[in-house]
């Protein structure tokens, strides 16, 4: 008889994955890091790249977290407590070896670790590339959330997509921005780990198709579609010194099959693996470029995506824990959506309700307004995306019939609350109405939500009485704001320890969890010696900035000089070409003598510009001409220079922040919703030039009028100015703005490359100029000369910047989240250390 094989299916013990706890001395972590080093990596001593080395500290780092994730991941299951989802099309996260040490709070045994086998922790820290999953302050006001939510011990688990690409690697050539592919995955991720028995289908295009149910019920199926498979990788993401490990997860796109066998064996090997390229160009680039309908079309099923495999991840655990049971649904779980990308959320869940799980619509609905929450984090209309019906119904048919019921039956509720008022109705619609007709994605996160907040007092201010004052109108309770902040972890205690060091010898550490601590450096600023060694540290900061730049920039920067620094996206709105102007303008008083009482100054401007925003590459250029005619003026000197920094991300402003004297937060007033970047240079000491914009009103606030150098026009003199403004006039009535212009006109700074400032020159004297930038230029010079009278008081400036990080307790992001889990999402705290 022949004989079988017996297989026996294994069965794992229970305590297969216990293991004694990892030590976190400086023994067990460099025997773990000889471990990797040798064996996972496979060097040797004559290995010379840092690179090798970062992984195996990075991969002993991270055990150290996976062993706290774990039990934080059990913990929280075990309590089925409510929980919070966090979608975002970004997140920033930076670098992320230090954060974990400090998080972890073992930098002083790794330090010693490293340094006994010959490494430096700073040189493996900068070998790290920056995670580029996000291009600016949205991503990083992520970032800093999920940090202060596992530092706050809150269940929130956030959302993205892994791009392989990120925005890209900027260089400048000729004064010019190029955009090289910033393939940051090149090397592998060490930090994340791929989860496949997660993976779920992500529908496009097909059709819908009406048919009954065994239970007698009309429902609906999405079939013929074209299916991608989304892959999560998860990333831990851990609080400060407290156990507790959340997780970011991040979906893949990747194709059903790799590609087609029969094609390629026939020999079309580009279409063999077409459906694998088409899939994954998904999630290939952050921010296609949408100046043509691919590049929308793709934006589209980013988001889509997003949407629709984290509501399934959410859903199959739900299931997996409660049956098809959803009466308790709302009550354990949120959805909170930053910013109107995510908005298709809202649609995918009554999708996954109805067609899914069988629910009747009225319940659909009331689970699905009891979970959505939306943060708007623009006050600009063009901003508010909008996707053209017939687009989302070839992409998304079954979700283009949602969005219509859903809008039925709001326009019935608009009815019965203003009766006859086919005007607003028509404001109101979530279908925009024309030669296109538009899915107005805001209005339609606003309806499918129960909590619409904006992101700084003014901007939710001017959302309730401007871009949604008939949803207000309709709903007040609804509106709520939430002022942004940052985490103290990265933005004070990782990237100025010197500065962190004197705060905590000085009030003790309580601040880096608890940044009103602050409060207690006050009496400090009166101390003269405490002055002394605020402005040494300060010093120190400036020369590493200088040091960082050297070789990038090739000029000559004295320490001594006021650092003013504008570090942010390269936006009309943003006025960086206001700043321009105010150099010209300090060019010009030196080339005419008037120098008396001089401030040498390094005005340092970085950014990008959206590949497709041709005016902000043009102001890109200007600031680049501009700097090469006065850094190359030997007339001008150390009196004056000015530098664009290429490549801005999150490392940069890591050493670009403590160096900073004058922070430019100079908006047009009543466009920038909150901004971050001036809490970070806040907090870090630095004083602020700034228009009562954003959360610039608030810093003012806190800090005091006497330590903020304010001008410019508010936000109601903007909007009651735009009828009749005339740049014309103002610039008639100022001398020294008809010396500025005259320079840009006469192509003083573009001599080789006639008219390419033209259209620059244009929008600057349009009455149609929204920034109203001509408007504000006497006030901001003005401004600028009590920036240099602070200036020549060298103990008064000190003073003041003592203050700044004194007073910058409330944009801690730490503040923002114990806000949003009052008022929104109303969770408990979970500890994991108990």
């Amino acid at each position: 008889m022949p004989s079988h094989k017996v297989f026996r299916i294994s069965h794992p013990k229970p305590d297969i994955t216990k293991l004694p706890s990892l030590g976190m001395d400086k023994k067990h972590i460099t025997d773990d890091f000889k471990h990797y080093y040798s064996y996972r990596l496979g060097r040797d001593e004559h290995c010379r790249s840092p690179e090798y080395a970062y992984k195996a500290i990075s991969l002993t780092i991270s055990d150290r977290m996976v062993e706290r994730w774990k039990q934080t991941y059990n913990l929280h299951r075990n309590q089925d407590g409510k929980q919070t989802f966090y979608l975002s099309m970004e997140f920033l996260l930076g670098r992320r070896l230090s954060n974990a040490i400090i998080s972890l709070g073992v930098d002083s045994e790794v330090a010693r670790a490293l340094y006994g086998l010959g490494l430096a922790i700073e040189e493996l820290v900068d070998s790290e590339p920056d995670a580029g999953l996000g291009n600016g302050g949205l991503g990083r006001l992520a970032a800093c959330f999920i940090d202060s939510c596992a530092t706050l011990k809150l269940p929130v688990t956030g959302y993205g997509l892994r791009y392989e690409y990120g925005m890209f690697i900027q260089e400048i050539v000729n004064g010019e921005q190029i955009e090289k592919p910033d393939h940051w995955l090149r090397n592998g991720n060490v930090w994340e780990i791929e989860r496949p028995e997660y993976m779920t289908h992500i529908k496009f295009g097909g059709r819908t198709q009406i048919h009954i149910d065994e239970n007698g019920h009309e429902r609906v199926s999405w079939i013929d579609t074209h299916d991608v498979l989304a892959m999560p990788y998860d990333t831990p993401i851990p609080g400060y010194k407290n156990d507790t490990v959340n997780t970011l997860r991040l979906w893949k796109a990747m194709a059903t099959e790799d590609f087609n066998l029969q094609e390629f064996n026939a020999g079309d090997y580009a279409e063999a693996v077409a459906q694998k390229n088409t899939a994954e160009n998904i999630t290939m680039v952050l921010y296609p470029n949408d100046a043509n309908e691919n590049g929308k079309a793709l934006r589209l099923q980013q988001q889509y995506f997003l949407a629709s495999a984290s509501l399934q991840d959410v859903m199959a655990n739900w299931v997996g824990r409660h049956g098809k049971d959803f009466t308790k649904f709302a009550e354990k779980n949120c959805f909170q959506l930053n910013d109107t990308h995510p908005s298709i959320a809202v649609a995918e869940l009554m999708r996954l309700l109805l067609d899914i799980y069988g629910l009747p619509w009225k319940d659909a609905w009331q689970i699905t307004r009891n979970t959505m929450a939306y943060t708007n984090h623009t006050l600009l209309p063009e901003a508010l995306e909008k996707w053209p019906v017939e687009l989302m119904r070839q992409l998304l048919p079954r979700l283009m019939e949602i969005i219509y019921d859903i809008n039925a039956g709001f326009m019935a509720e608009v009815s019965a609350h203003w009766p006859g008022d086919s005007k607003r109705q028509v404001r109101m619609s979530i279908i925009e109405e024309g030669p296109t007709k538009q899915v107005r994605m805001a209005f339609l996160a606003i309806v499918g939500s129960f909590s619409v907040n904006g992101v700084a007092a003014l901007h939710s201010e001017l959302l309730q009485k401007g871009l949604f004052k008939d949803f207000y109108e309709l709903w007040p309770l609804k509106f709520n704001n939430k002022t942004n902040g940052v985490t103290p972890r990265r933005w004070l205690a990782g990237c100025n320890p010197d500065l962190a060091a004197l705060i905590t010898t000085t009030i003790g550490d309580a601040w880096i969890t608890d940044l009103a601590q602050l409060e207690k450096l006050k009496p400090y600023a009166e101390n003269a010696a405490f002055r002394q060694q605020w402005r040494q540290i300060k010093q120190l900061s400036k020369q590493r900035l200088i040091d960082l730049k050297k070789q990038e920039l090739d000029i000559e920067i004295d320490v001594n000089a006021l650092f003013d620094v504008q570090v942010k996206r390269i936006h009309e709105y943003k006025r960086q070409i206001l700043n321009v102007l105010h150099v010209i303008h300090l060019y010009d008083r030196i080339k005419r003598g008037d120098t008396q009482n001089w401030v040498d100054r390094c005005v340092l401007i970085g950014g990008k510009a959206a590949p497709g925003y041709v005016m902000a590459k043009k102001i890109i250029k200007l600031i680049n001409n501009v700097a090469n005619v006065i850094n190359n003026d030997a007339q001008i000197g150390s009196q004056l220079k000015l530098a664009f920094l290429p490549n801005y991300r999150v490392s940069a402003m890591e050493k670009i922040c403590p160096g900073t004297d004058l922070s430019e937060q100079i908006s047009t007033a009543g466009k920038e919703a909150s901004g971050t970047g001036n809490m970070k240079f806040m907090m870090n000491g630095a004083l602020t030039i700034g228009t009562l914009d954003g959360a610039n009103i608030e810093i003012r606030n806190e800090v005091g009028a006497e330590n903020f150098f304010l001008f410019g026009l508010t936000a109601a003199e903007v909007e009651s100015m735009q009828a009749h403004y005339n740049p014309q006039w103002f610039i008639e009535q100022d001398g020294d703005l008809q010396a500025v212009m005259h320079l840009l006109e006469c192509g003083h700074f573009n001599q080789f490359e006639p008219g390419i400032f033209d259209d620059i020159i244009t929008s600057l004297k349009s009455p149609q100029d929204p920034w109203m930038t001509i408007a504000d230029f006497r006030s901001y010079i003005e401004a600028q000369k009590q920036v240099e009278h602070a200036w020549r008081n060298q103990e008064q400036w000190t003073r003041m910047s003592i203050l700044n990080t004194a007073t910058s307790g409330k944009f801690s992001s730490d503040r923002t989240i114990q806000e949003y889990n009052r008022d929104i999402w109303k969770m408990s705290p979970i500890d994991v250390s108990e």
